[in-house]
């Protein structure tokens, strides 16, 4: 199959499935998996999909809208939610952003807890009305329609008010060379805030956001004090996040 032919098929693939895997479409092409890196590097250059680890997903200039990002992959942010609750202590100030997977998170809460949360999003608060124990701080600012999430200066100088045990960080991706970085501006500007003003970071993370980019840079690699995946972390290539200090869970 000629180069241009491989090319064509992947974008028809991935215009079909929103994804394409690197091992599927070795065997579909009937090539090596460094061909096809080859080929979705080159397509990602172009504008034409977004390479992540293991293969790419629809390079779509529009961050989908909340209510759609809910019904995608459900079943591995409650995995990353179980996960992240073994970081959680009664007692402890909790920051966290707006995001499905943090509100996977503050779902899986037990419901006797007794915490701070300080939060933009506008799920975590609905939810948490009905935890009795819970003291909960939303931070205004402007609405984000899209986010169901609050931006802008109002918001930032309102986190720098307080001082948090852990920050809680639904991202969109993060590469150990280019950093934590998000899709939005403002939303990258109140992430770094929160991380700013908290003493332990946990990154929630798909993990086909790892070794991704987007455009607005939050902050370097090495300020994430954990990186929660759905994987286990016995099987997965994070060698070199690890050797920068960064738990693997």
């Amino acid at each position: 199959m000629l180069k241009e032919e491989r090319l064509q098929k992947i974008i028809e693939q991935i215009a079909q499935d929103n994804k394409v895997v690197l091992d599927d479409l070795s065997r579909l092409l009937n090539v090596s998996t460094d061909t096809v890196r080859r080929d979705i590097k080159e397509l990602s250059d172009k504008g034409l999909l977004k390479a992540v680890r293991g293969g790419a997903i629809i390079g779509s200039p529009v961050h989908p809208h909340f209510k759609e990002r809910q019904h995608i992959d459900t079943h591995h942010k409650k995995v990353i939610a179980q996960k992240a609750l073994e970081f959680i202590k009664p007692g402890q100030v909790i920051i966290l952003n707006g995001g499905t997977t943090t509100t996977a998170v503050i779902a899986a809460l037990p419901r006797d807890i007794n915490l701070t949360v300080v939060t933009n999003s506008f799920p975590v608060v609905s939810i948490l009305e009905d935890y009795p124990h819970v003291t909960v701080f939303f931070i205004g600012g402007e609405l984000n329609k899209h986010a169901y999430s609050t931006t802008g200066h109002e918001t930032i100088e309102a986190i720098r008010n307080f001082r948090a045990d852990v920050c809680l960080m639904g991202i969109c991706s993060i590469d150990l060379k280019l950093g934590l970085t998000g899709f939005t501006y403002q939303e990258s500007l109140v992430d770094r805030a929160m991380i700013e003003t908290s003493k332990y970071v946990i990154a929630l993370s798909t993990y086909d956001k790892i070794g991704a980019s987007d455009p607005y840079y939050v902050c370097a690699a090495n300020a994430i004090d954990v990186i929660v995946t759905e994987k286990d972390p016995s099987t997965t290539d994070l060698s070199g996040f690890k050797e920068a200090g960064i738990l693997i869970k």
